[in-house]
């Protein structure tokens, strides 16, 4: 399992266990983590390409599809999806396929903790996490068209002021690419030493 593996196709569940997480690919290693250190036997994975991130009017339908493929061969189907810019749209369709969802407006909430990053008035900063600081190129550089023209940073990011990685893993060299992408950003720097968020107790409420 690899980045960009990841990123273009996701990751195939196994058909092992009783409960099928429905991830995005960004996720992957975490939620693996989890199942591993948690002894999870009991449930699945499967990711869907990371790169809808950056098209989250397809996450909704690609759900769904998934879910329908899927849910003869388990019990229960958990989206481990927040509505990760769908604007309601991926909530809605949870509810009528009758299936649960994380809780969250993105991945960056449930990370911080939920409860947490609402108290909190960041519209100025721009979030990273482990994943996407390996992946910066893939989701921020290459879709922004600033490996064509650098001239366009300031356009997109002349409005935020500090680039904040939340750090899943105590990782020195991921930080100190983080820093080099917030410098390339032009952008102050902050580490949040994060861990799981809020995702480590709502996956441990699926039994």
């Amino acid at each position: 399992m690899d980045d960009v593996t990841l990123t273009t196709d996701g990751l195939a569940p196994k058909g092992d266990g009783r409960i099928l997480l429905l991830a995005c690919g960004a996720l992957a290693r975490e939620i693996l983590d989890l199942i591993k250190i948690n002894h999870w036997s009991h449930m699945d994975l499967h990711c869907l390409p990371a790169i809808l991130h950056v098209h989250p009017d397809k996450i909704p339908d690609a759900v769904e599809q998934a879910v329908l493929k899927h849910r003869a061969t388990y019990d229960e189907i958990f989206v481990v999806y927040a509505d990760c810019g769908t604007g309601g749209l991926l909530a809605n369709k949870c509810e009528t396929l009758g299936v649960q969802m994380v809780e969250g407006p993105h991945c960056y909430s449930f990370f911080e903790g939920n409860a947490e990053f609402a108290k909190k008035d960041e519209v100025f900063s721009f979030f990273l996490t482990d994943f996407l600081v390996r992946q910066f190129d893939a989701f921020v550089v290459k879709p922004l068209g600033l490996d064509r023209h650098p001239e366009l940073r300031d356009m997109y990011f002349g409005n935020y002021k500090s680039l904040v990685y939340q750090a899943q893993t105590d990782d020195p060299e991921l930080t100190k690419l983080a820093r080099q992408h917030a410098d390339r950003l032009g952008l102050a720097f902050e580490r949040r030493l994060t861990g799981y968020g809020d995702l480590a107790p709502t996956l441990g409420t699926l039994k």
